[in-house]
């Protein structure tokens, strides 16, 4: 059985992710910014809370953290690079670990870039990938404590999973990335069919998540630097590498208005 994923907004623009896996009825959250909005959709649902699964140490991810833990006595998991900035932590993971969630099992995938320690969590049972703010629909994450060349290199892993991944990221960004796509690919004709249906989704106050991976190959600019058009969009030479061309769209995103 695939495991049942309620998204859940808050603050301004975040997603936290109430997980259930229905064959044990195990439950986790995924970078609960606040409580009480998934104490309330535990009650809602009478699910018992077991897991916090944080991605990476920024405070809109970790806000809740020692809440739900006094509230619930579930686990904390991070990355064990991140045990001292992450509040409550249990269970320290690394690249390359699984983790049994019910009948499930979760790979930890490190993806240093926006921050040192960010990790995401991979289902393939579920075809689930929660991916924090290392990948966004359409976009990715600043670089705050990492280079380039590793946010490069962390989204080459995300890329050669299955094209049926399921994209569940931590904020509502979708909107504003399209347009930073459509300024560097506007004859793009995924791009324009996916920012039609994010505009009619946004219009209805809906959220444009997930994705899937299929769609962010065909649709993202940081991950289509081999894409001719983008090449030609952000002047690249001939000689430019993949990673040099991903700095160089990062460049103009973090400049774009």
């Amino acid at each position: 059985m695939m495991l049942n994923i309620l998204l859940l907004p808050v603050l301004t623009d975040n997603y936290i992710y109430l997980v259930h896996e229905p064959v044990s009825g195990k439950t986790a959250v995924v970078d609960p910014a606040v409580s009480e909005p998934v104490l309330m959709a535990l009650r809602y649902h009478d699910w018992q809370l077991d897991y916090i699964f944080n991605t990476h140490h920024h405070p809109d991810h970790i806000g809740g953290n020692l809440q739900l833990k006094q509230a619930t006595g579930c686990k904390v998991i991070g990355a064990a690079i991140d045990q001292s900035r992450i509040p409550g932590i249990d269970i320290p993971l690394d690249d390359g670990d699984t983790f049994a969630f019910g009948t499930q099992t979760l790979q930890i995938i490190a993806t240093p870039g926006h921050t040192s320690g960010h990790i995401v969590y991979y289902c393939a049972e579920s075809q689930a990938l929660f991916c924090g703010d290392t990948l966004f629909s359409m976009g990715c994450g600043r670089l705050f404590e990492g280079s380039a060349e590793q946010m490069w290199q962390s989204l080459q892993k995300l890329k050669a999973l299955p094209g049926s991944t399921r994209i569940y990221c931590a904020h509502e960004y979708t909107q504003a990335n399209a347009r930073f796509a459509l300024s560097l690919e506007a004859n793009n004709l995924d791009l324009q069919q996916r920012v039609a249906e994010v505009t009619t989704l946004r219009a209805q106050s809906q959220p444009t998540l997930p994705s899937t991976m299929a769609q962010e190959l065909a649709t993202n600019p940081f991950l289509r630097e081999h894409s001719a058009s983008l090449r030609k969009a952000v002047a690249a030479n001939d000689s430019d590498s993949p990673a040099k061309v991903f700095a160089k769209v990062r460049t103009l995103k973090d400049n774009f208005r």
